[in-house]
């Protein structure tokens, strides 16, 4: 008898993600390489990494149910701890090795609050990293010091042996982003997170706007301060938008918005910019 997954990934409709995706197809494939790649490029490129909702104090948790609710059936976007999890509890659904990580951002010595995903396929281990914003749009090898490159873009893998677990630092262009252990992770971990994260004021989330997506072109940043747009072969360009074109760009990356929560929304990226 097949134990039940302390993950919940039996409330995921992998059929609705699939489709809200563009890969209602991958139902019917054989867990592998080409398979995971797709599935990471479609997630990625379909669906925001947002905090939005917790701007609004509305943010319904990290729960699977929530999490499908968010980023498949509402299109509210979000971030690690929703895409981590909805990834790969779909993936594990389609029969793929999964092992959830969490991570330091930005510096070895800072609470782990953020989570990956890494996969092995025929003895090699994957990182997938779908809710981190700005990060790799494939699945990576980890193979330490090996360049992944995308576009204008390279990411590298660096193992660091620590007492208690590998920790794999994970760096765009050379500057560090995460550093992610090998330690278990179960649920708890991942709500404790989260709510450091939404509610305590650690780090940036209640502070800043902060929406972001992989494009068929490259990859379009909307801070309040301004919307930021990369493309390969191409000048970084930085523009500076109205509050209310602010909110028009967050949601052209795909982030459902009622009225009432766009006037909200204006005035707290008014009032940021003040501040």
């Amino acid at each position: 008898m097949q134990q039940e997954s302390p993950w919940g990934i039996d409330e995921y409709d992998v059929s609705e993600y699939l489709r809200c995706i563009g890969l209602s197809e991958a139902i019917r494939s054989e867990p592998g390489v080409e398979l995971l790649r797709d599935l990471h490029r479609a997630h990625v490129e379909t669906l925001p990494f947002s905090n939005v909702q917790i701007l609004l104090g509305d943010h319904p948790g990290v729960s699977p149910t929530s999490v499908q609710a968010s980023l498949v059936t509402d299109h509210r976007g979000g971030y690690c701890f929703e895409h981590a999890q909805l990834f790969s509890g779909v993936l594990e659904r389609l029969g793929f090795d999964v092992r959830r990580a969490l991570g330091r951002v930005g510096s070895p010595n800072n609470t782990r609050t953020h989570m990956t995903v890494v996969v092995m396929i025929d003895q090699v281990q994957y990182l997938c990293d779908p809710g981190f914003g700005f990060s790799v749009r494939e699945p990576m090898p980890l193979i330490d010091g090996r360049p992944h490159v995308e576009g204008d873009r390279e990411f590298t893998a660096v193992r660091h042996a620590e007492a208690a677990a590998q920790v794999w630092e994970f760096r765009r262009d050379g500057e560090p982003q995460h550093f992610s252990d090998s330690l278990p992770v179960v649920p708890v971990d991942v709500h404790a997170g989260h709510l450091t994260t939404s509610r305590d004021g650690f780090g940036p989330f209640m502070d800043h706007l902060m929406v972001m997506r992989h494009t068929a072109g490259g990859h379009v940043t909307v801070t309040e301060e301004a919307r930021t747009v990369r493309q390969a072969g191409r000048p970084t360009r930085r523009e500076r938008l109205s509050p209310e074109a602010t909110i028009d760009a967050v949601e052209e990356l795909g982030v459902h918005i009622s009225d009432s929560e766009r006037a909200t929304l204006i005035d707290q990226v008014a009032d940021m910019r003040r501040s």
